[in-house]
């Protein structure tokens, strides 16, 4: 059995608090796609020439995509990602969204809304694989990542897009089933803020993951 523990620790504060509503049978495959997700985001943070995060990010693809997926090779997030199956190569869109983070600021508007979309497809995805209707989660998702990658943005011009697009997004709250609790965790912090402070700030945020992640409203 796979030691989930550094995983966990890797994950951002509101992504972690999220997770801990997840019902045991999902939990695994939510956490996947969350290390994964904060796995990829890591490598455009830290890496400073863009080749080097081009390289890591196409290794990561043909990890996703590949059949035995590197879970031989010592690699704890791709032995957790085997929950995912044959599933997991659809995981390889996450690359390709976090690779549209790389290049020389300002990075234009249909960058950052391509990073967004892809990670929300990621979460569509976990609802397909689950049996759910996958476009609620896509919604969810994509304003949980727009919301998320905003505060993050030194650079004003890019950070004013991003809360652009929050802007214009639909922040109805989704429809979404007990497996996919973290996503509605998320995509309530994010709805509070809509990119203009980080997910958990504010008194009321602690307030407004417990009374989703227990009570689903």
């Amino acid at each position: 059995m796979t030691d989930s523990s550094p995983l966990l620790a890797a994950l951002a504060p509101a992504a972690r608090l999220a997770l801990a509503y997840a019902p045991a049978r999902t939990r695994p495959l939510a956490l996947g796609l969350l290390a994964l997700d904060q796995r990829l985001a890591d490598t455009i943070r830290t890496v400073r020439e863009p080749v080097l995060a081009q390289i890591r990010l196409a290794w990561w693809r043909d990890q996703l995509q590949s059949a035995g997926g590197g879970a031989d090779r010592g690699e704890p997030l791709l032995a957790a990602l085997a929950a995912w199956g044959e599933r997991r190569a659809e995981l390889a869109a996450l690359a390709d969204g976090w690779e549209e983070m790389i290049g020389e600021p300002p990075l234009n508007r249909a960058a950052l809304a391509a990073c967004a979309a892809a990670r929300g497809q990621g979460w569509a995805a976990l609802a397909d694989l689950l049996g759910h209707d996958p476009d609620e989660a896509r919604r969810a998702g994509q304003g949980w990542a727009l919301a998320d990658l905003a505060p993050r943005l030194s650079h004003p011009g890019e950070r004013a897009a991003a809360l652009d697009l929050a802007a214009a997004h639909d922040w109805r709250r989704p429809a979404l089933p007990r497996d996919l609790r973290p996503l509605l965790v998320l995509s309530g912090l994010a709805g509070r803020t809509r990119g203009r402070a980080p997910l958990l700030s504010g008194s009321g945020a602690l307030v407004t993951a417990l009374r989703l992640g227990l009570l689903g409203r």
